[in-house]
């Protein structure tokens, strides 16, 4: 078992930077590829953004490529999603997720956070 709880969350106006941060414990968390995905409100949840397990590979879905960036520490058991530049249209309930390998498809994560939520004011 895995359990991941994310903070950082809150209200920003377009333009602003937030930093969400997922704590894991339990299992080796550095066995795990780590992944963020957001729901907005009436729309489906969609990938954002993965991790590898040792930090080397990336993948980040287009609508957030360069403005934001993942990272994790081993030793904190911690992924952290750097958001800047917001946009309204990045609001939504960020969940991080941890899966055996990096994957864009939700159904590759094994386990769960319970979310934060962003909310950009345009």
């Amino acid at each position: 078992q895995v359990q991941l709880v994310e903070s950082g969350g809150g209200l920003v106006q377009a333009g602003g930077s937030l930093r969400l941060s997922c704590a894991a414990s339990g299992r080796t968390f550095s066995m795990y590829a780590m992944g963020w995905f957001r729901q907005a409100p009436g729309k489906e949840r969609e990938f954002v953004s993965a991790i590898s397990r040792g930090g080397s590979r990336t993948e980040y879905a287009d609508s957030v490529k360069g403005r934001f960036t993942t990272s994790r520490d081993n030793t904190e058991n911690t992924v952290y999603l750097q958001m800047n530049s917001l946009k309204a249209e990045d609001t939504a309930v960020y969940y991080c997720a941890a899966a055996p390998l990096v994957g864009v498809r939700g159904t590759l994560y094994e386990y769960w956070g319970q979310g934060t939520h962003v909310t950009v004011s345009s």
